[in-house]
Order: C-alpha cells, then structure tokens, then sequence
C-alpha cells in the first residue's frame, strides 16, 4: 500500500508542504476533483503541524480536513469520537478507498479491539478511531502512547466544553490524556526510541461551537496557540422557516406537508419517544417511514438508517438520537415537531438537509408549551442542590457503584446517570472503567449552578431565535460568531421570503387588526424605539387583545416594513434579561398609510400549504361545543370558589391585591372552560405567555384537586 510516510516521519518538509502536494493526495488518494470551500486553508494548516480549532458547518467535509493530512504527514492518526455511527461509516468508507483503518468502541468485539491495538502499536493502521469512555480504561492510553501518531483528532470537539449543547464528561479526561499521546515533556520517555521529539498536532472539529464553547475547546486541550479557523455557518441553499403551531395541530400539519414529493427525503425530529412512534404511524400511511429513536434495538435502529440511507424509506421520524455523522446528500426537508433544546443542537439538525448543495427546507414547529416542557427537563435535570448533596453523600467515603446507588436513592438509572454526569464534569466524582464511583473534595456548587443558568440561557436563545423578527439564516450565522460573515439577509427564510413559505400563509387583515396596528403605529409616532413589551402593557390590556394576538400584528408591521425589531439585554440582580424593542421605518411614518394592503398571519389553526390545498376539518367539537361539553356552558360556583381561594393565597404571598393575579372575570372563564392542560388554558380569554409562566402550573393544580373533591369532571 503506498504511504506518504517520507514526506513527514521526522517531521521534516511539513513546513514546505504545497497546496499543488496537497492537492495530488487529495486527486490520487481520496479520488476528489478539488477542495470544497475552506479546506484547503485547513489541510495546509494541519499538515503543517500547527494545533487547529475547526469550526465549520455540517456537510461542509470537516472529515477531510484531518484525513488527507495524516496522509500527508505520513504517521498514523488517532480519530477519538463519541458517535458509533460516525466511526463506523467513516472506517468504512477509508478502508473502500484503499486505506487501513480500525475502530474501538463498546460495540465491537474483545478480539477486534485487541487485534486493533496490536495493529496500532505495529503501525499497520493509516486510521484508529477510538470512543472517549476508552480513555478511562486502565492502561490503554500509555498502550496507544507507545507508538506516536502523525496526528490526533477530537472530533465533536464541543462535548469537552461545559458550556457546551452536548458536553461528555469522558471528554474532559482528554485534556490530561494528550500529553502522552503527543509526546509532550514528562511523556517522551515513552518515545525514546523515535527521532522526532515535535509534538503531533492536534485537531478539534466541530459544527457547533459558539464563541464561548470555541475558547473553551482550547484552554481544555492546552493548545492556547492553536489556530482558529471559523468558517461557512451560512447555508445558502437553506430556507429557514418558523411556525406557531398548538401540539395538537402539528402531526396533521407534518403528514399535510410531507404529503408532497418534493419534499422529500425528509428527517423529523419529534421531542419524546412516544410521539416520535405516533408521528411516525400517522406518516406510514401516505409514505413510507420508520422511526428512530432509543428506545428501539440496536438491531432495529440500524435497520431503520440502513433503509433510509438506501432509499428504501424516504421519512425518518426520530428523536435527537439520529443523524450524527450520516452521510445523506439529497436530504430535502428537515421538520422539528418542537422546539429544539438549543440553538446549537438546532443547527447541526438542519445542517442534514441540502447537502448536495440543492434547495431545501427547515421547517421549525413551536409554541409557548414547548417552553414549558423545557423548563420540567431543566428542573429535572439540575435538581436543587440538596439534592445533588445527598447523592454524594450516598457514594460514601469508600465508593459506589451505579447500580447500588439508584437502589439506595430510589432514582431510576437515566436520571441518576444525568446528575452524576454533572458531578463528573464538575470533577466531584470519578469512574473508573467499571463504572465504579468515589467522591473527590472539591468545591462543585458554584460550578453547577452556572451550568444551570448556561442551560437556561440556550433555552431563552432558542426561544428568541423561534420569536425573532430578522432574516433567520443571519440570526444563526450571528450566534455562531462567524467573523467573515457580513450578515445580509438570506432572502430565503420566512422573515425575507414570506409568500414562499409552505406551512404559513398570509392574508389582509380584519376591522380590528387594523384598529391594532393604529394604535401601534400611533404610540411609536408618540415615542419611537420601545420595547415591545411596554408598547403592550401600555396600549392593551389582557381581555381586549391576548399578547400572541399582538405579536402576530407586531410580525406583519414588521413583514411590511412598517416597523423594525432588535433584540436587546440589560442587567438586574445577576441575570441578563432579554427583550425586544419596536423602531418605526420610514414607511411607517407616512400617515397616509393604507393598512388595507397589509399582510398578516392567519390564526393557530392555518395548516394549508402554498401548493393550494385545503385545510382538513378540525376533529373534535368546535370551541363552543367544547366549553360546554361537560353538560354545562356556565362557570363551576365549586370550582369559582377554589379557584379565588388560591387566587387569595398567591396574592398574599405576593402582597398584591387579588386582581393583579387574575381578575374575576378570568377566573370565571377558566371555571367555564375547564381546561386540562396548559395548552388549553393559553386559550382562556385573559391568559397570556407571562400570565401562563406565573400560574399555569398551578391554576390546573387548583382544577384536578378540585375535581376530585367535588366531583366535578373538568373537561
């Protein structure tokens, strides 16, 4: 098999490496006509031997930019990554090319890892992928060290930063374990056998890292002189489009929108297994779909990706669990059921649809609930800190192990291993290759707590990002802190492209739509540059115009021109607060403006697509129908009573009068509609978003108890 081991085993001529040597290895032995944007500059970097920090976009071929410089410089290269998947396909795809690779992850056989190290330490392998949990076995980092490789690559680089949408704790050993591996200082001893004392470059490749996660990568690998090379996080082939749909509305509108050819191969993205499964049956009927997630067989799961890879399915229905490293070019829809936990997860999602550089879509389906459901994960996950004590305290001053621990705290095994996973990367915890836990003293509540407003700060991002009013790609490219990007609108998205959406349609708008945008118009003429939320409270009140209804006005301002939006931060007491200011246009000043011409969303319930076709029939009883369904259209007296009870409680606890929690008329309303859900309380007449984040939660409390001790049967 040819090497280039001549051109860089002592580390001599890297420096002189050419674009047109670089550019033969990638012809001769990767069979590629030429680079694709931004990796040339790469490859020469890396082969060079200088530590780089790659950020590039999915799809953009980060592979590369650490395959073909191994080649180049001739020595083996160490690929640690956390995703199976990936090191499967790539492994399978450099050894049809014609090169020597190996992988070691739980899932392969003793025997294979074995003979996968003999390889190593004999230098048969051009590639040797490794999982990071590898890095705790006993060993086996001084085993690899005791042969030099011509390179190493971190790849998903952002699961070693705390700050990080996917952080691993295994990740964070690779900091201490790169000294080996490189030959660096204390660990040449080990490679007193070789010539070349140059320490072997290291690579971080990710998608998605933001400024932050990008500084972290950096001081965590101990590479402070790494070159960083941020490029291309604008898809120019994306349209990025944003819909507020209820829960209830969106499995017809995905099967409504899939139902098109075009639109297809497609990947969805549901939020839990069980809707993942639900959504995925109603789509089998018009088109050929699997789900994937983890709750299924290994044998399954690989099943499924096999059939859509092949082309055998065109619909993948899945939770997050799918799509890290697959490699599928003609993807033309990606569809997020609800609102992603990140921005960052977010942008790797869709970086799956349009790889072949051919128009597609990104469809992202949201609502004021999905917020909420965020919210139960975060408490879940982040439990206040007595809690996380208490755990400690049951490691004990001798250890642990997993399965004893969820015994003694009555914790099932996934929630344990989320909170332990904190304690990991907070270094109060460590595991050995068995698992087993001992506690190590170290001050960990600050740290945990930061960890905690970061996962809310991603939270209100991403929230933002489904609410923002400017060009959609410019507003990702923003966030990732892309320098070279000079931020213009993408004219593709919903915010520059609206008659080209597929899920939103737009209409005049009616007598009192109109009347809104006047009074909108008329107190920015008063005082310009508000915050949207003043421009609200000051105008409006909650029973004449629900605060979603007044964004969607405040939207269709926008869309016309009439208005602009920035996203704006202050500080008060430790947290940023982010809201929203509202500036007129020119075109807004005119006061011979003709609102007639205007364009506005249509209500919730829109689901028609812009091929024409019809919206189906709601199931279900009409609205009216529903608040009277219980055999009653009037409010509960029993439940009217409850409901002032506990009104008169949080008003207490507040120090406020009672009506400032919610007026009499709102509290006969709910009484009426009886809602069982916060989704169905946001339709009450008076509450709004804020209204639902105070007292949601608790209003149904007050509902379901009161149902049983009256026996009342709340709808």
């Amino acid at each position: 098999m040819y090497r280039t081991r001549q051109c860089a085993r002592h580390g001599a001529g890297l420096a002189i490496l050419r674009p047109m040597d670089l550019a033969g290895i990638l012809h001769s032995r990767f069979g590629h006509a030429g680079f694709r944007p931004h990796q040339l500059e790469a490859c020469t970097a890396i082969a060079g031997g200088q530590d780089t920090l790659l950020v590039m976009p999915t799809g953009a071929g980060k592979s590369l930019c650490f395959q073909l410089p191994a080649i180049a410089r001739g020595g083996s290269a160490l690929v640690v990554s956390p995703l199976i998947s990936l090191m499967e396909d790539q492994v399978a795809k450099l050894a049809a090319a014609g090169f020597s690779a190996a992988r070691i992850h739980s899932g392969r056989p003793r025997a294979e890892s074995r003979q996968a190290c003999m390889d190593w330490a004999e230098g048969r392998l051009d590639f040797l992928y490794i999982a990071p949990e590898r890095l705790r076995v006993p060993g086996f980092v001084e085993w690899l060290a005791k042969r030099k490789p011509g390179l190493i690559a971190i790849d998903e680089a952002h699961c070693i930063s705390q700050w990080g949408h996917d952080f691993r704790p295994d990740y964070r050993l690779l900091g201490s374990r790169l000294q080996l591996l490189r030959g660096l200082d204390g660990a040449r001893k080990l490679f007193d056998r070789q010539q070349d004392q140059t320490p072997a470059p290291v690579v971080a490749l990710t998608a998605t890292a933001t400024p932050q996660v990008q500084r972290d990568i950096v001081e965590q690998l101990g590479m402070p002189q790494a070159q960083r090379l941020i490029h291309g996080f604008r898809r120019t082939n994306l349209a990025v489009e944003v819909c507020e749909l209820k829960p209830s509305q969106r499995a017809e509108a995905v099967c409504t929108l899939l139902g098109n050819s075009a639109r297809l191969p497609a990947i969805v993205y549901a939020p839990s297994r069980k809707e993942c499964e639900a959504l995925a049956a109603n789509l089998a009927r018009q088109v050929p779909t699997l789900a994937y997630h983890a709750g299924l067989s290994a044998e399954d799961r690989d099943a499924a990706q096999a059939a859509f890879l092949a082309g055998d399915v065109s619909v993948i229905v899945a939770t997050i669990a799918f799509g890290m490293g697959i490699d599928k070019h003609d993807v033309r829809t990606v569809v997020h059921a609800a609102l992603p936990a990140s921005v960052e997860g977010y942008y790797q999602e869709i970086g799956r649809a349009g790889r072949d550089g051919k128009p597609s879509r990104a469809i992202l389906l949201y609502g004021f609930s999905d917020r909420r459901l965020h919210e139960f994960f975060l408490e879940r996950d982040y439990p206040p800190v007595p809690q996380m004590q208490k755990l400690l305290k049951a490691i004990g001053p001798r250890g642990a192990s997993f399965e004893g621990m969820a015994a003694d705290l009555d914790l099932d095994g996934f929630a344990l291993q989320s909170r332990l996973d904190k304690l990991l990367g907070l270094g109060a915890v460590e595991s050995d290759a068995e698992g087993f836990l001992t506690r190590r003293q170290t001050d960990w509540q600050e740290g945990y707590q930061a960890r905690a407003d970061h996962r809310r700060n991603q939270l209100d991002r991403v929230f933002e990002f489904a609410q923002c009013r400017t060009c959609r790609m410019a507003a990702l490219v923003k966030h990732f802190g892309d320098q070279q990007d000079q931020g213009r609108a993408c004219g593709k998205c919903d915010i520059c492209a609206p008659q080209q959406c597929v899920l939103k349609t737009f209409r005049a708008p009616d007598a009192r739509e109109r009347t809104v945008m006047q009074r909108i118009l008329a107190a920015l003429t008063q005082r310009n540059d508000q915050s949207t939320g003043k421009l609200y409270r000051d105008n409006f009140t909650e029973s004449e115009l629900d605060r979603r209804d007044f964004e969607r006005v405040m939207d269709a301002l926008e869309h016309n021109g009439l208005i602009y939006t920035v996203q704006d931060e202050f500080e008060a007491e430790g947290r940023t607060i982010r809201y929203r200011r509202a500036t007129l246009t020119e075109a807004g000043q005119d006061s011979d403006l003709d609102l007639n011409a205007a364009v506005i969303m249509p209500e919730l319930s829109k689901t028609e697509t812009k091929t024409g076709a019809k919206p189906r029939k709601p199931k279900g009883r009409p609205k009216a129908a529903q608040a009277s369904k219980a055999g009653s259209n009037q409010a509960d007296p029993a439940l009217v009573a409850a409901l002032k009870t506990w009104r008169k409680q949080q008003a207490d606890t507040m120090g406020v009068p009672a009506f400032h929690v919610l007026s009499n008329r709102v509290l006969e309303a709910i009484a009426t509609r009886r809602p069982r859900t916060e989704d169905e309380l946001l339709e009450v007449p008076g509450i709004g978003p804020a209204k639902l984040d105070k007292y949601g939660n608790a209003v149904i409390r007050v509902l379901r108890l009161a149902c049983v001790t009256h026996s009342s049967s709340v709808s």
